[in-house]
């Protein structure tokens, strides 16, 4: 398994796996229950650099050359700007409004989601990139990692508490109550 950062001519496969975690969310930002259009906004958006969901906020995991996985993490503080160009996607192409709670802030940088494919579920991959995470940001650079968890999902919480992540807060994304979890490098 190798771990690196996206490349643009990637867009697709991130893209793919961006959708496997945030689904439902694609389809309430362009307001549209259709794989095809979501599909569609977010490689637009992971094709280009600048935004929230870029290439270049990707982490790919790769097994034998193939993307099977991928990791979104992005500065807290810059979430205005990285969601600035999203909103004017959503507005001038889907004539959609975006203006959803802030899931982040300065501080912290922040673990959006995690896609792992069908086939690669169950085998720890997530796991294996939440303990690359902080190997990178928390222990090598001396960053805050921080992530929400749905309250409905005691198993991915149970995980985050075992890889030292602590409940911070609570935050609301989307009109849903959701746990504010860090992991802070020690000392």
């Amino acid at each position: 398994m190798q771990i690196r950062k996206g490349k643009v001519e990637e867009n697709e496969a991130i893209a793919k796996h961006l959708l496997l975690a945030m689904e439902d969310i694609a389809y309430l930002f362009i307001g549209d229950r259709n794989y095809d259009k979501a599909l569609h906004f977010m490689k637009t958006l992971v094709g280009q650099q600048g935004n929230q969901y870029s290439y270049d906020n990707n982490w790919v995991v790769l097994e034998d050359d193939e993307i099977v996985a991928t990791a979104l993490v992005y500065p807290g503080d810059a979430l205005a700007a990285l969601r600035a160009p999203v909103a004017h996607l959503l507005k001038t192409e889907y004539q959609v409004a975006f203006n959803p709670e802030d899931e982040t802030q300065a501080g912290e940088y922040y673990i959006d989601c995690i896609g792992v494919s069908p086939n690669q579920q169950g085998k720890g991959i997530g796991s294996q990139v939440l303990q690359f995470l902080i190997a990178n940001y928390v222990e090598q650079e001396g960053k805050v990692l921080g992530l929400l968890v749905d309250e409905d999902n005691p198993k991915a919480k149970r995980l985050y508490d075992r890889l030292g992540f602590e409940v911070v807060g609570e935050k609301t994304l989307l009109g849903k109550r959701l746990e504010h979890m860090q992991v802070k490098p020690q000392g």
